[in-house]
């Protein structure tokens, strides 16, 4: 994948030389989740604003420290002694950023088969460490019960490797020495590389390799400024721009730190106003750092972000942040403040993106993966930015990433906290038996395995994360958990829930999510009106809903609905009606739904719906797709195992899937001219009966089915003789000319054809 994204990468720059031949303006985006930027906090100033992508100020300011390491590390491939090379800085400078580059460098991916990356962070616990490094191989292997080390040994073992360990604080030589006797265990010419902001530590691991990594020159550092600052390039008062030379120097060459000055500046529109900033913008030191500009950057915010953002501190250092449930978690504590014309989901994603801006989040990452609901966005907080928060959440947040004392870890003032250490139960118990803190959000990130006591100790929280190992087992009663709003017990191993859990009136998110031997719902959960979001995806043995969804008047989010033998114990699809649920929704057992056809309408006409799945338990007489015209919202629909021979209008579809439908011959039996002016992706699995697609008529012989279709997945059809008949289009040939040429799929870049037994010919050309 770091290959790929090099050749990406090359290609980004060849379009980015032509647009600066043609004149046109460089922009570059940090996410899709900022595409299209939204309205930010009312106190901020209401402008749009293009965000410089760090990795790209890194590769062309750092290109040359890049080079520098790049030619020491495949240098020592004739070393027989571990070649180790710290990179030591002031915080804020792009250590990390220059690492990743750096290990993304094709030179080095081919050189290093096996290549690990771990962040140490505070802890420097030997075990912690070695284990983290076994468990960043994609390799596995059946030997977990064996000391970390020992498998560390047995990992890296005659392999030439690049190990980084990031961010290193820990000063014990003998730690230090423990952990390299079983890295020395490599191939010849492994490499250690490390970044820390210590020159006493780097002088520890790699005293003759040592790179000090210097402040960014002061060019690169107004261009950051400046981009952060104005919102385009017909908003730079002359007066405003003369006083980015005084401001750069404050940053003391680091990105960071102008990215925070450049952002706060954003909001500001007045020299009297950039004068202000500057003047509480403290120079940095070598003493200081940069943290006295990130607390002048979050000392901007009103007072409701700076919550937001302070919670994070609840999180250990490079944790991956889920960040739809870092704003559900926002939302059960409290911090987001209500508003009449937008939700509080809305406002919590306008806090995270203005956040975001302002380098507070970064790595913002978006994932699709195989399952039906699979979208989620990630991201991280730089170790500098974490300081902030832990400075002005003092003890209120905690988060033990190994046993902690018992004595010291948990004070009377804490509110969240966030556990992954071993034995969670077996601390949390000794240390409530004689403190009573009153904890609003625990986090527990290790799975539990017995009981917690002191059960009333836990009537305050807000918001509950456990993942339960014990099928008979909740760990918690529900009459002292009246303040609820959030709990995630995803991947457990429950097979039901107490029905007293219907008592939790306040609760808006519940996450049941994979919780793959939960066998029903809890019979009165109609009362559970402030529900917003129901997690059930993955939950394979659920037959059926408990009646009364119609009652759950604020649910917008609902990622499966099984629908049962109809009967008065069982939710009909009905109830859905008039809920407002949006995102992603699978309808299974769709068998056994009266009024089929009507209900299934109703769903694809949900208008904050974007991607609807369909699956039938098996193939049967069903016609209930012949009509369906979702709307213009939904783009991705999923069909499993439909019973049907045709299938209506779908012309609005981004995605389409079809799997197992086993009779199907037609995708439509409507209009003469049919085309799919949107899809971009196209899967059709295990057709048995489809046998080829629509004539060209006269009318359409100049027209693309599939103009924009880019990925096309075909298998297992074995009625299937070819691909569409490709229409004749007027394509590029030399300078100024052109030819004729078939093409079905003119934007076609991935194809994938297999198992079609009687497959001939592709037509398009």
């Amino acid at each position: 994948m770091g290959s790929k994204l090099c050749r990406i990468l090359e290609d980004i720059n060849v379009l980015i030389a032509e647009m600066h031949d043609f004149g046109l303006r460089q922009t570059f985006l940090v996410s899709n989740q900022l595409r299209q930027t939204p309205p930010v906090s009312k106190e901020c100033r209401q402008t749009d604003y293009v965000i410089i992508d760090p990795q790209e100020i890194a590769s062309r300011s750092r290109h040359e420290d890049k080079n520098n390491i790049i030619d020491i590390l495949p240098g020592e491939a004739s070393n027989v002694d571990l070649a180790v090379v710290p990179i030591v800085g002031m915080g804020g400078l792009g250590k990390t950023t220059l690492a990743q580059l750096i290990y993304n460098e094709p030179e080095i991916q081919k050189h290093f088969p096996l290549q690990l990356w771990v962040c140490v962070s505070d802890t420097f616990d030997v075990d912690s460490v070695a284990k983290s490094i076994v468990e960043a191989s994609h390799k596995k292997h059946g030997d977990t019960d064996k000391p970390s080390l020992e498998r560390l040994q047995k990992q890296v073992s005659g392999q030439r490797y690049l190990l980084v360990l990031d961010d290193v604080w820990n000063r014990d030589v003998h730690k230090w020495e423990r952990l390299k006797v079983c890295l020395r265990h490599g191939g010849m010419g492994s490499a250690v590389l490390t970044t820390t902001r210590d020159k006493q530590i780097s002088e520890i691991m790699g005293p003759h390799r040592t790179y000090n990594l210097n402040v960014l020159k002061d060019n690169f550092i107004k261009e950051i400024i400046v981009d952060r600052a104005f919102s385009s390039e017909n908003d730079k008062p002359p007066e405003l721009v003369e006083m980015v030379g005084d401001i750069a120097k404050r940053c003391r060459g680091s990105p960071l730190a102008a990215t925070a000055l450049g952002s706060v500046l954003r909001t500001k529109t007045s020299v009297e106003e950039w004068k202000a900033v500057s003047s509480r913008s403290s120079i940095c030191t070598e003493e200081s750092g940069i943290l006295p500009i990130l607390k002048v950057s979050y000392n901007d915010f009103p007072a409701h972000m700076k919550q937001c953002f302070a919670f994070c501190a609840i999180f250990p250092k490079d944790y991956k942040i889920n960040v739809e449930k870092l704003i559900q978690l926002w939302i059960a504590n409290g911090f987001i403040p209500e508003q009449e014309e937008d939700s509080l989901e809305t406002i919590g994603e306008h806090i995270f993106i203005e956040l975001a801006s302002r380098s507070f989040f970064l790595d913002i990452k978006e994932f699709k993966g195989d399952s039906d609901y699979c979208f989620r966005t990630t991201c991280k907080i730089h170790d500098l930015m974490h300081d902030i928060a832990m400075s002005f959440m003092g003890k209120e947040c905690v988060a033990a990433i190994k046993e902690p004392s018992q004595i010291e870890w948990l004070s009377d003032n804490a509110r969240h906290l966030f556990l992954s250490c071993e034995e969670t139960e077996g601390i949390l118990n000794n240390s409530l038996e004689k403190k009573s803190p009153a904890i609003q959000t625990l986090i527990c990130d290790n799975p539990m395995r017995s009981s917690l006591k002191h059960l009333s100790k836990y009537s305050s929280l807000h918001a509950l994360k456990l993942c339960i190992r014990d099928t008979k087992l909740f760990l918690l009663e529900p009459k002292y958990l009246h303040h609820l709003r959030y709990l995630d017990i995803s991947n457990s191993s429950i097979k039901s829930l107490p029905e007293d859990i219907s008592i939790l009136y306040n609760l808006q998110t519940l996450d049941l999510s994979n919780c793959s031997a939960l066998d029903r719902l809890p019979r009165k959960m109609k009362y559970m009106t402030s529900l917003c979001h129901l997690y059930t995806h993955g939950c394979l043995e659920l037959k059926s809903m408990p009646p009364g969804f119609e009652n759950l008047t604020k649910l917008q989010t609902l990622t499966v609905f099984v629908a049962g033998v109809p009967g008065p114990d069982c939710a009909d699809v009905g109830e859905l009606h008039d809920l407002k649920i949006g995102g992603q929704l699978e309808l299974r057992q769709v068998e056994n739904v009266e009024k089929v056809e009507a209900e299934v309408a109703n769903l694809g006409n949900k208008k904050d719906l974007s991607q609807l799945t369909l699956t039938w338990s098996k193939v049967g007489d069903s016609k209930v797709l012949e009509k369906f015209e979702p709307h213009g919202g939904l783009q991705v629909l999923k069909i499993y195992s439909y019973g049907g021979e045709c299938m209506g209008m779908l012309q609005k579809m981004v995605e389409i899937h079809l799997f197992c439908c086993e009779r199907l011959r037609l995708l439509s039996g409507c209009s003469a001219i049919f085309t799919f002016p949107r899809l971009k992706v196209l899967t059709l699995e295990y057709l048995l009966g489809f046998e080829g697609w629509w004539e060209i008529d006269e009318r359409q012989e100049k027209q693309t089915i599939f103009p924009v279709l880019e990925k096309l997945f075909i298998s297992n059809c074995g009625k299937l003789v070819a691909l569409p008949e490709a229409p004749l289009l007027q394509g590029p040939c030399g300078e100024d000319g052109y030819t004729l040429v078939h093409s079905a799929f003119p934007a076609l870049k991935v194809l994938k054809i297999k198992n079609l037994e009687s497959f001939q010919r592709w037509d398009a050309v």
